[in-house]
């Protein structure tokens, strides 16, 4: 499948696969965009970015939803560390950890 690079979200299709819209259940839904924002869907469409504008909004969707996921394990995240917060012994060893993987780094 074609992929498009994410901004921090991973990779995002270009299209969806044809497999998908046989085996998964869809709705259709209604959107309402603002004539700027629309000119820009059509500008991803019209250069091959995505095959139509349903594509392009789904891939927007389920760029969301997985940036809202990953927000969702941060505060998760936090909120362990603020119930438990971290040791000396734990600080010390995760900045001799980062130390060593920084000096493993072919730069």
């Amino acid at each position: 499948m074609e992929q498009v690079r994410g901004s921090g979200t991973g990779r995002i299709p270009r299209r969806i696969p044809l497999w998908y819209t046989d085996t998964v259940a869809t709705e259709q839904i209604a959107v309402r965009l603002p004539e700027k924002l629309l000119s820009e869907l059509d500008a991803l469409v019209a250069s091959g970015v995505y095959e139509s504008r349903a594509a392009a909004v789904r891939a927007g969707v389920e760029a969301i939803t997985a940036l809202e996921h990953h927000r969702q394990i941060d505060r998760a995240i936090v909120a362990g560390y603020q119930r438990t917060p971290p040791t000396a012994a734990d600080q010390d060893a995760a900045l001799v950890s980062l130390r060593d993987a920084i000096a493993e780094e072919p730069w």
